[in-house]
């Protein structure tokens, strides 16, 4: 019986916590993706980032397999898989020396 007990125990606790999922709230998502418009778009070429955006101010050399490259420019930095852009990081805002 007792073993019985243990067993409807363990099968309703997994049940509870297999029904309650994580949630992510992201605030502002649409604001954010709206500003990534003056940042190249994931899947850019080179050729097109370096026409829209001008010259990096720095290259890094790719690195790795797949090889990931990166480019430095004023306000974001590009990163890319062989020639196509993965993702582009805005930096951030510089801060008042303290």
């Amino acid at each position: 019986m007792v073993m019985k007990l243990a067993a409807i125990s363990l099968a309703f606790f997994m049940t509870v916590g297999a029904a309650q999922a994580d949630t992510l709230i992201i605030d502002k998502l649409d604001e954010v993706q709206g500003e990534q418009s003056n940042r190249p778009a994931r899947g850019a070429t080179m050729n097109r980032v370096e026409s829209n955006f001008g010259t990096p101010m720095s290259k890094q050399a790719a690195v790795g397999d797949p090889p990931i490259s990166s480019w430095e420019y004023a306000d974001f930095t590009v990163y890319f898989e062989y020639d196509r852009v993965l993702h582009s990081v805005e930096k951030p805002a510089p801060t008042g020396s303290q």
